[in-house]
């Protein structure tokens, strides 16, 4: 039943998760108010909530727009699930922010498979990654995969090599600008966001432990299944599923190494692992295995999410 519900890509099912994700972030913010919320101005909370559905949609876009999923409306589904099991990432506009950017960039990677435009695409793809690095240093790990991309599909041109780094230049000249021209304090956050932290000494939370345990539970079923049927799927397919695992490992990466370590630094392990639990779900043939599954995840990411308010 929430499998038909959802087969189906439609204006009734973007609604239903954007109210869904409403009430959910409402929710969040009143179990979590507190004395300063009053310097938390209204037009922020908006805002902020404004780039979690537009990197929901990004994301559907994503996987629809390059023919990794049929017309279906799982994908904002899972991404919405999945934000749901780390709530607290709703405090965290940066990291908001920083995966909305990356997702531009990832958006920009997928597509290049057609190999039209293609200097474009590096090219703004890196653009948007050192973009997402303002906000969180290590999302310039993301680069990689923009060079992954230029070996699957143009690494022939020498000129390819060289785009990534002439995006890297203008974002920095742009930032030095803004930087002395309005606040130079930037500089010097930028800076201190270079710092690496591989401890685990912030596990001390118990409700913390439970939901990365679920979620690492989650995230290694779908990634197995991604990699077993991998060979299985269409050869044109491929490299942008290879792309996808390797964003969702720098996602991990990224968790592993960044300060001030906790698990909203895991929101960048969420579009790629929608896009693995989609497939997941659409590559099943039985209806029971569908609706057990998902269903699963949707108990997981509600307990969870009730549970940390």
């Amino acid at each position: 039943m929430i499998t038909s519900l959802f087969r189906k890509s439609t204006p009734v099912n973007y609604a239903l998760v954007i109210l869904l994700a409403a009430a959910f972030y409402i929710l969040y913010r009143i179990g979590n108010a507190t004395g300063d919320d009053s310097a938390d101005p209204l037009v922020n909370q908006i805002g902020i909530f404004a780039f979690v559905i537009g990197s929901m949609f990004v994301a559907n876009f994503i996987i629809k727009k390059n023919s990794l999923s049929r017309d279906s409306s799982y994908t904002v589904l899972f991404v919405l699930l999945f934000l749901l099991f780390f709530p607290s990432i709703f405090e965290k506009p940066n990291l908001i922010l920083a995966n909305f950017f990356v997702l531009l960039g990832l958006r920009r990677l997928i597509s290049l498979h057609s190999l039209k435009s293609a200097k474009e695409k590096v090219f703004d793809a890196s653009l948007w990654i050192f973009v997402a690095t303002l906000f969180h240093f290590w999302c310039i790990l993301f680069i990689g995969l923009v060079f992954i991309s230029i070996l699957f599909h143009i690494s022939r041109d020498y000129r390819n090599w060289i785009l990534p780094f002439l995006a890297f230049f203008a974002i920095a000249a742009v930032f030095i600008l803004l930087a002395f021209a309005i606040d130079k304090t930037w500089i010097g956050h930028f800076l201190n966001g270079m710092q690496t932290d591989v401890s685990i000494d912030y596990f001390t939370n118990v409700k913390e432990n439970i939901a990365i345990s679920v979620y690492a539970s989650v995230a290694l079923f779908f990634t197995a299944s991604m990699f077993m049927t991998l060979s299985g799927r269409p050869l044109v397919l491929q490299t942008s599923y290879k792309k996808i695992i390797a964003s969702f490992m720098i996602a991990i990466v990224i968790f592993v190494i960044s300060p001030n370590k906790s698990n909203e630094v895991l929101i960048f392990t969420v579009a790629p692992l929608a896009f693995m639990a989609t497939s997941h779900i659409e590559l099943l043939q039985e209806r029971i295995k569908q609706e057990i599954t998902l269903a699963l995840v949707i108990v997981c990411s509600l307990l969870l999410f009730f549970y940390q308010l």
